[in-house]
């Protein structure tokens, strides 16, 4: 198949900027190339947020030329394909109009032969405004549906068929980017089409794999042969298609695979990737197939009812975080970041990402790197926090974006669910519009999910359609954000409410797909966008980069609760981090250590789309906030908490999620703040399969001055050789008599191996060796203990591309008790 690419250099112009002639790299976005020609600040450096928003406010022409030969214009149609166009946009060839985009999830194909000539060719992309379009239609409505206000700072962002959070959110500028995101082709059609490759598996009682493949394609005449010829293990089929019917036809064929090699969630197995090639004449279709059964179980039980993905025959504990944008300028999405922040996804022990629903449908690289890693998808379609419209018209448009949307993703072995929309349901008790008029809105919501539904049932009947996230269950309108014994829950108490962190404990939901405790960005990544006189978390610069109007004001006020308060801006930015991975912590491992009750937890959220104050575990700049080294431990297949309930007595429960049996080892110390240990219990025990159990207690009653003096600690040594650790601190940290601990740092190497040795006079917590330069460690924000506690000096590896050098000149060592 031969693609002509249009690719490149554009040149980009304005009508209402006639001096702006400059070139736009395609794909990519027009605040990038005006960057690029020093036409417009950095959007993320200090305030420079406000002096952007004209670009959004003005329209837009893209303009290139191609060339083709008398040769290619023999063929019997020639396609334009485009993706990802952002998001109103006349595309005109010759000065003739091809094609009308109104919906960025759109797969736009349009036969441009007729327009076309020998020699040069001339193509044009007319961008309009996007929030005058959004204000356009919704005065067209029959009656007000609300948006998301406090997210979206342009109105009415709901009408439009756009990426939601372009225009804002509580941790998102607002950039209003528009563009084209994906490679523009034009692609020459003899006689033959390719539309589409979809399977189906089936799996036969002697354990082979059934694999059925349809594949639609379209005859346009002609006399020769059309042959299909379909690889997949090593089978090829070949197939002649009947000549003398022109139109679309669907061709299905089966092939068994034996003995195949199942596809399995990241640490339940390997993710084995069987490659299958669809050839129809001059036309290829690639894609590789994961081989797995794949179901929710939502059957009714003694609690309410589960929501447990089962994988293979087994039930999965899906651990996680939900997935923003990878960033706020399309052009900076590139599958370098991509795969390096899903691979840090999988280091810290995840198995799912939510693709949130005021996002975008990835691109498919994103699909392909959670087929490769073992990434389960929990895919939103793109509707959050706010009402939708439910004329025909809208739900027109969306119809053919889902068909689209499907068809394209169905076939990844690592799409687990179709999730209807975030929050939506729950939207209509936020708007005064519809809180008085519920009826009415709860009917409008239900036209559109219910279209949804049949939409994606129709194309992808091997997956459950959830109508909402959070959600009860199918039909179900009520309250999912305060039932914990079925479906799906957001649990906001903490941040929004101003609850403590024991809330986490109030209760236990089925399957927690949003919950999430705010920090600052770490000092380094704070460079990037401040300068020295704004490192202050109330100036301007600071400000402009909390989106979240009470999040400073939450994170102090919890200072006050649990800590001593920080001295000095790098304290606080450190301390933020340990509260947050302190929440997170909390509720995580008391989730687990239920987890026949609770099946799912996927934190908020993953990624940043800019340098920003927000819930993140990964910052914009790729660092690994302290959460995301803690849910590396908490995510883990073996992992020991210690449960402190009132009036009851200290308890350690160690989970484990392997689907076989788990000897483990080690011992549980109780110690003082001098680094005395004053009790040592010995465990040597079997973990069930797929279990949680309570493996030690203690009926030790300490007496408040005693909480005050000491800790516990456990170190546990698994089978298969990882160890879990954890402490348990019996009161708040401030009124906690921690030493102030002398870290002796060493650094080692060998040929390329580098690494740093920690040692301790004194108890240490959350110590966190911080990086000036680029990599991490293989650690931080864990327990110190002295060696002469434990035997050994504490090791950390350094991983990245710096040398030993440069490390020793940007370390910096943060920890608990440096704070005050």
């Amino acid at each position: 198949m031969s693609h002509i690419s249009l690719d490149g250099q554009w040149l980009l112009t304005s009508p209402q900027h006639s001096h702006i002639s400059i070139p736009c790299a395609l794909p990519g976005d027009v605040h990038s190339a005006l960057i690029q020609a020093d036409l417009l600040p950095q959007p993320y450096f200090g305030c420079n947020e406000e002096l952007i928003q004209w670009v959004g406010e003005s329209e837009w022409q893209l303009t290139t030329d191609f060339t083709l030969t008398t040769e290619q214009l023999t063929a019997t149609a020639i396609d334009l394909n485009l993706s990802f166009v952002d998001t109103m946009a006349i595309v005109s060839i010759n000065g003739t109009q091809v094609l009308t985009c109104s919906n960025m999830f759109r797969l736009y194909q349009v036969n441009v032969l007729p327009y076309l000539q020998q020699g040069v060719n001339h193509i044009s992309i007319a961008l309009a405004r996007n929030d005058s379009e959004a204000q356009r239609r919704a005065e067209k409505l029959p009656f007000p549906v609300p948006w998301a206000v406090g997210n979206n700072q342009i109105p009415h962002m709901n009408t439009l068929r756009k990426t939601q959070c372009h225009a804002g959110w509580d941790w998102g500028i607002c950039l209003l980017s528009t563009g084209v995101y994906n490679s523009l082709t034009l692609t020459p059609i003899y006689n033959t089409r390719l539309h589409h490759v979809r399977t189906q598996q089936a799996w036969l009682p002697n354990g082979d794999c059934e694999v059925t493949v349809n594949i639609d394609c379209e005859i346009l005449g002609g006399n020769t042969e059309k042959v299909l010829k379909i690889n997949l293990d090593k089978q090829v089929h070949t197939i002649v298609i009947d000549n003398t019917n022109n139109g679309i036809q669907t061709v299905t064929t089966t092939i068994v695979v034996k003995n195949p090699q199942r596809w399995w969630p990241a640490g339940y197995g390997e993710q084995p990737l069987y490659p299958l090639t669809v050839t129809l004449n001059n036309y290829t279709i690639t894609k590789k197939l994961g081989l797995r059964e794949l179901t929710l179980d939502t059957q009714t039980d003694a609690i309410g009812s589960a929501m447990t993905f089962v994988v293979n025959g087994n039930a999965i504990t899906a651990k996680g975080a939900n997935w923003i944008p990878l960033d706020a300028l399309p052009s900076r999405q590139t599958p370098a970041r991509y795969r390096q922040l899903l691979e840090d996804a999988v280091a810290a022990n995840m198995n799912m990402i939510r693709v949130w629903g005021g996002g975008m449908y990835e691109h498919d690289i994103f699909y392909e790197l959670c087929d490769e890693l073992g990434l389960l998808v929990w895919q939103d379609l793109m509707f959050a926090c706010a009402l939708y419209p439910s004329t025909p018209e809208f739900l027109a448009d969306v119809e053919l974006e889902i068909i689209d949307q499907v068809k394209r993703l169905a076939d990844h072995p690592s799409l687990a669910l179709w999730c209807g929309d975030n929050e939506v349901i729950g939207a209509i008790g936020w708007y005064d519009e519809s809180k008085h008029n519920r009826e009415k809105y709860v009917v409008n919501y239900d036209r559109l999910n219910r279209m949804l539904q049949q939409v994606v049932e129709q194309y992808d009947p091997s997956r459950r359609f959830w109508a909402s996230s959070p959600c009860n269950g199918e039909l179900d309108f009520g309250d999912a954000w305060h039932d914990d014994n079925r479906g799906d829950m957001h649990f906001w108490d903490v941040w929004h409410s101003g609850k403590s962190f024991d809330a986490y404990h109030s209760v236990k939901p089925r399957f927690c797909s949003e919950f999430g405790y705010q920090s600052w960005p770490s000092l380094p990544t704070v460079k990037t966008f401040a300068d020295n006189e704004d490192w202050n978390v109330t100036s301007p610069t600071f400000e402009q980069h909390q989106k979240n109007g009470r999040g400073n004001s939450i994170m102090t006020e919890m200072f006050t609760r649990y800590f001593r308060f920080p001295v000095g801006f790098a304290n606080m930015l450190y301390l933020s981090q340990v509260q947050q991975a302190i929440a997170i912590k909390t509720a995580t491992e008391f989730w687990r250590a239920h987890k026949q009750h609770c099946r799912g937890i996927l934190y908020w959220q993953l990624n940043d789309c800019w340098p920003v104050s927000s819930w993140s575990s990964i910052e914009y700049t790729g660092r690994w906030k302290q959460l995301h080294h803690h849910a590396k431990r908490f995510f883990a297949p073996v992992m020991a908490t210690f449960i402190q309930q009132p009036q009851q007595p200290l308890t350690l429960h160690v989970v484990n999620d392997h689907h076989q049996p788990m000897p483990i080892s080690g011992t549980v110390i109780k110690a003082d703040w001098q680094g005395n240990v004053l009790a040592t219990w010995q465990l040597d025990t079997q973990l069930a399969t797929d279990s949680s159990d309570i493996v030690w207690q203690t009926e030790d009653i300490l007496t408040a001055s005693e909480t005050k003096q000491v800790f516990y600690h456990v170190s546990l040594t698994a089978a298969d050789g990882s160890v879990t650790e954890n402490t348990h601190y019996p009161c708040l940290f401030k009124h906690a008599q921690l030493q102030n601990p002398t870290i002796n740092t060493e650094w080692h190497q060998d040929n390329e191996t580098i690494w740093l040795e920690l040692d301790t006079d004194y108890p240490a917590l959350f110590v966190e060796p911080q990086l000036e330069c680029q990599g991490r460690f293989s650690d931080s924000s864990f327990t110190l203990l002295p060696s002469h506690m434990t035997g050994a000096k504490h090791r950390l590896y350094y991983i990245g591309d710096c040398d030993l050098k440069t490390l020793k000149q940007h370390l910096t060592l943060y920890h608990l008790r440096g704070t005050y």
